[in-house]
């Protein structure tokens, strides 16, 4: 089944709200070996302007990859996850996430192609405060595999 290029523009239901800890910033930070010390030291991350730790900038993948599991289910759409493989990811600033954070992510499809026998998907993911004050827009692109 190929990707249904109609979806172009179809937005998915706010996800619920998601409170960014400084445990959880932390431990991603050391997983990605980001030692900036405003990752993990609340007096730095102040010492910066910033009322808390703050995130690795590709923090926002935690949340993103939750909201797009809307669009991957939908089984309208027709993406075969067993035959996906990551394409890109792009991360565009309002400003960055910190500790204390609760966010709510909004996903759109962006785009929908075929070239080679495979599929493009392109999401883009507004994450928002749950007051609605923008923080960071996420791009990724998948490439579903083709038969053969």
């Amino acid at each position: 089944m190929s990707l249904d290029p109609s979806f172009v523009g179809r937005t998915y239901p706010p996800t619920a709200p998601y409170q960014v800890g400084r445990e959880k910033i932390r431990e991603f930070a050391t997983a990605i070996g980001a030692a900036d010390p405003a990752h993990h030291d609340p007096t730095a991350a102040r010492a910066l302007g910033h009322p808390d730790v703050v995130a690795p900038p590709t923090f926002p993948i935690v949340l993103t990859l939750a909201a797009n599991q809307q669009i991957i289910d939908d089984p309208d759409l027709g993406v075969d996850y067993s035959r996906v493989v990551h394409g890109d990811q792009r991360f565009a600033y309002t400003r960055p996430v910190v500790a204390g954070d609760e966010l709510v992510c909004v996903s759109v499809i962006d785009d929908v192609s075929s070239r080679g026998g495979h599929g493009f998907l392109t999401t883009r993911t507004e994450v928002a405060t749950a007051a609605g004050e923008p923080v960071v827009t996420v791009w990724s692109k998948l490439v579903v595999r083709g038969e053969g």
